[in-house]
């Protein structure tokens, strides 16, 4: 019990954190890295933490992926393709942590680490791959240049017009 409160705490503190820098929509290398940082290096505790983020990320993937597919099972299989099962948690994270050794990487999203780490093991053609990497950098180049230049509100607002108007 008294290792599920720190645990608690320490993660009410880390999204806390996350909330108040500005912009910030996505976890990326930096954060993930702060993990150990947060528990003061404990490798059960970052463990743990790291396990707990990539359920909420595989959950929130899955709960998207039924409502597509629920719309439109081609369109879901293809936007969700991608396998991100391939290894163990302990594995993904292991290959995760290396992913992010590379400063060239802190900025790219978790979300598409995970994804990326995965067709590394699979032994994706590694041009594949690294297109991947560079399209998910100019995304989010092209994100967070959106949010500085117009603010995370309006650009919230415009896609929530979208989405109430093509339904």
């Amino acid at each position: 019990m008294k290792r599920f409160m720190i645990l608690l705490m320490l993660m009410t503190g880390l999204s806390s954190q996350i909330l108040e820098k500005q912009n910030k929509l996505l976890w990326d290398g930096t954060d993930w890295d702060n993990i150990q940082k947060q528990v003061n290096r404990d490798p059960e505790m970052t463990f743990r933490i790291k396990s707990s983020y990539l359920s909420g990320v595989l959950d929130g993937r899955l709960y998207y992926y039924l409502k597509a597919w629920g719309e439109a099972q081609a369109f879901a299989d293809s936007l969700y393709g991608d396998r991100v099962d391939y290894m163990t948690r302990r594995e993904t994270i292991r290959q995760l942590d290396r992913f992010y050794e590379d400063p060239l990487m802190d900025y790219v999203p978790v979300v598409s680490a995970v994804i990326i780490v995965h067709m590394q093991a699979e032994q994706v053609p590694k041009r594949v791959v690294d297109r991947y990497v560079e399209e998910t950098k100019r995304w989010i180049n092209q994100l967070t240049l959106d949010m500085e230049s117009r603010g995370m509100h309006e650009l919230l607002k415009e896609k929530q017009e979208k989405h109430i108007k093509r339904n």
